[in-house]
């Protein structure tokens, strides 16, 4: 399922229009984003929570070259799903 997709999945179960529906959806992305950006989790109970993680700076290596290279430190978004959607997944 693709973005347009859920649009109109959203629609059809609301009642409402795609233009409505999709306007929600980046609403809904869109808060989810600043959130994040703060350093806030976002719980949405019975489906999972998005945090941001810490990835360590390491060292690497260029394939090619098989030189060493210093990958930084860096913040990355991360989902865990939570029981309800484990549950519907099996």
């Amino acid at each position: 399922m693709n973005k347009g997709e859920l649009i109109e999945a959203i629609a059809s179960a609301t009642g409402s229009t795609k233009a409505d529906a999709g306007r929600a959806l980046d609403a809904t992305i869109e808060n989810i984003t600043k959130a994040l950006k703060k350093g806030d989790t976002v719980t949405l109970i019975g489906f999972g929570t998005f945090k941001v993680s810490k990835r360590a700076a390491r060292t690497g290596r260029n394939p090619q070259t098989g030189a060493e290279l210093k990958i930084p430190a860096r913040k990355v978004p991360s989902f865990k799903a939570g029981a309800g959607l484990k549950d519907a997944v099996n």
